[in-house]
């Protein structure tokens, strides 16, 4: 269709925008000053509940300043939208929060786009508390049209949004399309993992993180969850790997997330030792999806 060709055009533009890396990187560096790792950061980033946060927050404010809008064009209750208005304003800023904190670990077009769609939801966000203020001083006509100008710029920051999730993958667990091997295979020599240390190799190139844990080797997915850094060259300590990327951290005997930002858990694998030779499988996988082999 010619209306998503231009849509495609118009993402593409901003994807290869090189003038947005200065204000970009301005920007990341004031934040990046804010006191991130640590509980405030696994919060942000949804690592209690294994998604990221930030998706659901965004759900509050859309659907109050919707319903905004319907108030305003079929001129209902005038109290009731003011209220509605502010509380779109005020859920809008956790989404913010979240949504700064995922944009930080993002790099090259992924960064623009997050740029752009974090900039118009801003500009939404300030529209509507314009509207606001003007429906406090009881100018309803005024905070409609503020408030159906932020519906526009919402909605194409909505659109880039999606794109950045659906399309370029940002949020997605990067080892969800890996196809595991379900038999056993030969990996490795036992004597080839260090005591305190990782190495990786591919299976149809897929890359498996190999490492010990008291003594015992384990093998897990080598790409982080996160955002596909290369586990094998983080740190492993006290039965865990850190990613050398973001500084996620997952236990080596089950993949479970220690620390963020990472919110999804590490695939493991069995393993076992035969003749000297180090043997991994994932069992049976139950997904649809993993239908094709990814590698890096």
């Amino acid at each position: 269709m010619r209306s998503l060709r231009m849509l495609e055009q118009v993402v593409e533009r901003i994807e290869t925008a090189e003038v947005l890396d200065r204000p970009a990187e301005v920007v990341a560096g004031l934040l990046g000053r804010v006191p991130r790792p640590g509980p405030v950061e696994d919060f942000a980033s949804g690592t209690a509940i294994g998604h990221p946060l930030h998706p659901a927050l965004v759900a509050v404010p859309i659907g109050a300043w919707t319903a905004v809008s319907y108030l305003d064009l079929t001129g209902a209750d005038a109290d009731t939208a003011r209220r509605l208005v502010g509380l779109g304003n005020l859920a809008a800023l956790p989404a913010a929060l979240t949504g700064a904190n995922d944009w930080l670990s993002t790099v090259g077009a992924e960064r623009r786009m997050g740029f752009v769609h974090a900039t118009l939801n801003y500009t939404a966000l300030t529209l509507y508390g314009a509207s606001w203020l003007a429906r406090r001083r009881g100018r309803r006509g005024a905070g409609t049209a503020l408030a159906l100008a932020g519906a526009g710029v919402l909605s194409a920051g909505g659109y880039l949004g999606g794109h950045l999730t659906y399309a370029a993958g940002v949020g997605v667990d990067t080892t969800v399309f890996q196809q595991f091997p379900t038999d056993w295979v030969d990996l490795a020599s036992e004597s080839d993992v260090p005591a305190d240390g990782a190495i990786a190799h591919e299976v149809n190139g897929v890359p498996i993180l190999l490492a010990r844990d008291s003594g015992q080797v384990v093998a897990l997915a080598d790409r982080c969850t996160h955002r596909g850094g290369p586990l094998h060259e983080g740190t492993i300590a006290d039965g865990c790997v850190t990613c050398p990327w973001h500084e996620s951290v997952f236990q080596l005997a089950d993949g479970t997330v220690v620390s963020g930002p990472a919110s999804r858990p590490q695939p493991v694998l069995d393993a076992r030792v035969v003749d000297g030779r180090v043997q991994v499988r994932r069992g049976p996988e139950p997904r649809a999806l993993r239908t094709n082999p990814v590698g890096h």
